[in-house]
């Protein structure tokens, strides 16, 4: 088992406070020194929340051992705008959060509280670019493009996107499938730069058809075991499986819609 700490009560402190750079240089070299998973040629990985645009780091930044297929559920892959809101006497979430708004730029928080790290505001793009420790550095939005996150990314067989329809937990919902929410204004994913100049190989995969947009009832990581045996059956299997029937009933699907 591959850890960031020493036991799972630590494990899941690392979720809120810790780097999520040094969390996931960690994770590449634990995995790479793995004496069973260093060796697999290709992996399937299911990431859920935070933890899918974390797992979209690991292929980007290392890969190794290659994730084949990743599916994310709720994934704040173009950030958020908002940081979540805590239970009435939940008063070390308060404290946290008001780190958060109050210094979310700083140094000291951009390197110890996760949320911040993937904070993305329209209305602070530029402190984002500047700032931002972690999530403009995988979307690839700085001015200096790594070569290698694109490589990387776009050698996904599939790469699935699940939006929760009432998600009330991640603000916006819709950065679930990379789109950029500002106000109330949406734009898709597909009339971003992000896109358009392909800065991350997203318009790569969508023109072989390994690019999906989905949608399931009810709000953040509201999961049934019918939806989670269907998504195990149309993008995980043994090593050589073709996923070529899939990626055709999608794009015939797509053109139906858009007819």
């Amino acid at each position: 088992m591959i850890r960031i700490d020493d036991d799972a009560s630590a494990d899941r402190s690392a979720t809120f406070f810790g780097n999520i750079t040094t969390q996931l240089e960690k994770v590449c070299a634990d995995l790479a020194a793995h004496p069973i998973l260093s060796t697999a040629p290709a992996v399937d990985a299911l990431g859920f929340s935070q933890g899918g645009q974390f797992l979209r780091g690991y292929i980007e930044r290392c890969n190794f051992p290659p994730i084949r297929s990743l599916v994310t559920f709720g994934s704040q892959h173009n950030g958020i705008s908002e940081f979540q809101t805590c239970g009435a006497t939940d008063w070390l979430c308060k404290g946290a959060n008001g780190l958060l708004r109050s210094n979310t730029w700083s140094s000291f928080v951009q390197n110890r509280l996760v949320p911040a790290q993937y904070f993305r505001d329209p209305n602070q793009y530029d402190s984002y670019l500047e700032y931002s420790n972690f999530l403009a550095d995988i979307n690839n939005e700085r001015a200096l493009k790594n070569q290698t996150y694109k490589d990387n990314l776009a050698k996904l067989e599939k790469f699935v996107m699940y939006l929760f329809e009432d998600d009330e937990t991640v603000i916006p919902k819709e950065t679930s499938w990379f789109s950029e929410v500002n106000g109330t204004e949406v734009t898709e994913l597909r009339d971003t730069k992000i896109y358009k100049e392909d800065w991350l190989g997203l318009k790569e995969l969508d023109k072989k058809g390994a690019l999906q947009f989905k949608k399931t009832p009810g709000g953040h990581m509201t999961l049934t075991d019918k939806l989670l045996e269907k998504v195990f059956k149309d993008y995980y299997g043994p090593y050589g499986r073709s996923f070529e029937d899939e990626v055709r009933e999608e794009m015939r699907y797509t053109l139906q819609e858009e007819l």
